[in-house]
């Protein structure tokens, strides 16, 4: 369950100045680690400024699989897809601890009309999420599961949203947070990335992968 937080200055530390004047629009909320946020497929009508924490977009199918469609981190914002009064087209739930601040249909257009530049700013974020959703599609119907773990191993940002360390490797990412990513089973994930390691084009430590040199296009 939910509560309210008393606002306070260095929770908007992460915004951007346009985003910190649309978040100050909204009420603050606390969530718990693996809290689901937004249920796909439900009416929703609210945007959600991610203050502090990161949650996982998704999408799960009545056999219990799912596809990770990205990460979204502190600064950054969610929900806006449904403020045309139709449902989710995803999940969201908590990777840790998060707050957010939480607006209305009403408070988003009442800051467009006071703010009008920001209308670009959603505009863009709209293009950016359509855009990995249709590479996401396009990797799942042409690309074999190996294909879709090289695309995501390679990929230093954009449809996976994946954080990428200071070295270039993949960190905080388990075997079954890549399955989910590559709509594959974790077992097959762990295969692949074991032969992987044994054939010397990665390192993997505890959720840490390095890739060492250029992936091959079929395996």
């Amino acid at each position: 369950m939910n509560y309210l937080l008393p606002v306070g200055g260095d929770l908007y530390a992460p915004l951007s100045p346009e985003l910190r004047t649309l978040a100050l629009r909204g009420v603050v909320r606390s969530y718990p680690k693996k809290a689901v946020i937004i249920n796909e497929g439900d009416l929703g009508e609210s945007l959600f400024v991610l203050l502090k924490g990161s949650v996982k977009v998704f999408s799960g199918g009545h056999s219990g699989r799912e596809i990770t469609f990205g990460r979204i981190y502190s600064g950054d914002y969610f929900g806006e897809m449904s403020l045309d009064g139709g449902l989710r087209s995803a999940s969201i739930i908590t990777l840790e601890p998060c707050t957010c601040a939480v607006l209305s249909r009403a408070n988003v257009s009442e800051h467009l009309e006071q703010e009008p530049k920001f209308v670009m700013n959603l505009v863009l974020q709209v293009i950016r999420r359509a855009r990995c959703a249709t590479e996401i599609a396009r990797n799942m119907a042409l690309l074999d599961v190996y294909g879709r773990l090289v695309a995501l191993l390679e990929a230093h940002d954009g449809v996976t949203d994946c954080r990428m360390a200071v070295d270039g490797s993949l960190e905080s990412l388990t075997h079954q947070d890549i399955a989910s990513f590559v709509g594959a089973s974790r077992e097959m994930v762990s295969r692949l990335l074991k032969d992987l390691e044994k054939g010397g084009y990665i390192t993997m430590a505890t959720k840490r992968i390095t890739l060492l040199k250029k992936l091959p296009t079929r395996w």
